[in-house]
């Protein structure tokens, strides 16, 4: 263990399967805020050290992972964008008494039972998908399918939450099992529907099979009128402008900023654009704003794990997307940010790298 640190354990995905483009600004928000505690002194003279470990969307090796980082002396645990993914994670957290920021991850449990050792900064999976839900019905969605791979335990949830919210509105929402039709099948079954479901939202993960299926419906005539949505938040990432092109315009999505930026929003988005070279997605800003988070408990209650633990209440914070502060939600096992701004937001047809903002809560 090195001493001359405080050592902070991260958890993202930087390799396939995992959606790497979100482990790379996820990383980038968490380093930039490092390097700003860093020039300001660190932790009572002490400089922070982010200890890195590549998750590949494999809740085993996120697992390991955290023993790891726990017998490396690491302060606390952050990080993470795949909510099944964070849950192993904040479990193993939770069994071994190590504090867990989750910056990224939504689904509603992350843990079976009550903790104080984990914190959420992401909206709850049920809060910011009803919200998607309502955007579709306020646009006259009200009969929908869905592309997804049931196995997961995230695709299933978001799945539930849908038909949760349309059922008693008089929607009705069809599924389609990835695993047993391709994307011609899914065209194939979509036109069957004679124009009855008016959205298909993809459920699936990035780059495939969304880009597959995005392509296969953009180019059947027999679905002219279908639009299509992705609540997991597919496109705010440029490898989906880069894959789909104008193809991939005007699919709507969750993000979670708000409509306009605070000058230390601001300021943090002009650095993370230097720092990626490119737009800073959400994620970005929820890694930056999760060392935030963590170095105020660190300055006010030291180093010692079994003192983080019990801070979280405590927290009160300027971030880039608002002030913050954790709370006890019904129905949510860890500390949560109630909550984080929602938005519903889309890729603009006439310039697909840049984005509309369609609908806010």
């Amino acid at each position: 263990m090195d001493r001359s640190y405080v050592q902070i354990g991260a958890l993202a995905p930087l390799s396939r399967p995992g959606w790497i483009d979100a482990g790379r600004h996820l990383l980038a928000g968490l380093d930039l805020a490092i390097e700003e505690v860093n020039r300001a002194g660190g932790i009572a003279g002490r400089p922070l050290k982010l200890v890195v470990r590549d998750t590949v969307a494999d809740p085993q090796k996120a697992t390991a992972a955290v023993d790891e980082l726990a017998s490396l002396g690491v302060v606390a645990l952050v990080g993470e964008y795949h909510s099944v993914v964070a849950r192993a994670a904040a479990v193993r957290a939770d069994a071994i008494g190590l504090p867990y920021l989750c910056s990224s991850a939504v689904l509603d449990n992350l843990t079976e039972q009550p903790t104080n050792w984990v914190a959420r900064l992401a909206p709850a999976q049920s809060k910011s998908w009803q919200a998607y839900a309502d955007f579709l019905l306020a646009m006259s969605h009200t009969n929908i399918a869905i592309v997804a791979d049931p196995t997961s335990v995230y695709w299933a949830s978001g799945i539930s939450i849908l038909r949760e919210h349309f059922a008693p509105r008089g929607g009705t929402v069809i599924e389609f099992n990835i695993r047993e039709l391709g994307p011609g099948d899914i065209c194939d079954e979509l036109a069957r529907q004679d124009g009855r479901v008016t959205a298909l939202l993809l459920l699936v993960g990035l780059p495939e099979p969304a880009a597959a299926i995005v392509k296969a419906v953009r180019h059947d005539q027999r679905l002219a009128g279908l639009i299509m949505g992705a609540p997991a938040g597919q496109p705010e990432f440029a490898e989906w402008a880069r894959l789909l092109g104008n193809d991939g315009a005007a699919i709507p999505f969750l993000r979670y900023l708000p409509e306009r930026l605070s000058p230390l929003g601001a300021r943090i988005e002009t650095a993370l654009c230097e720092k990626l070279d490119e737009m800073p997605s959400f994620v970005a800003f929820e890694g930056y704003d999760t060392i935030t988070i963590l170095t105020d408990i660190l300055r006010f209650h030291g180093t010692n794990r079994m003192r983080t633990a019990p801070s979280w209440e405590r927290v009160f914070v300027e971030g880039t997307r608002g002030p913050i502060s954790f709370s006890r939600i019904p129905g949510i096992n860890v500390w949560q940010w109630a909550w984080p701004p929602v938005q519903v937001v889309d890729r603009d047809p006439a310039h697909p790298t840049h984005f509309r903002t369609l609908h806010t809560i």
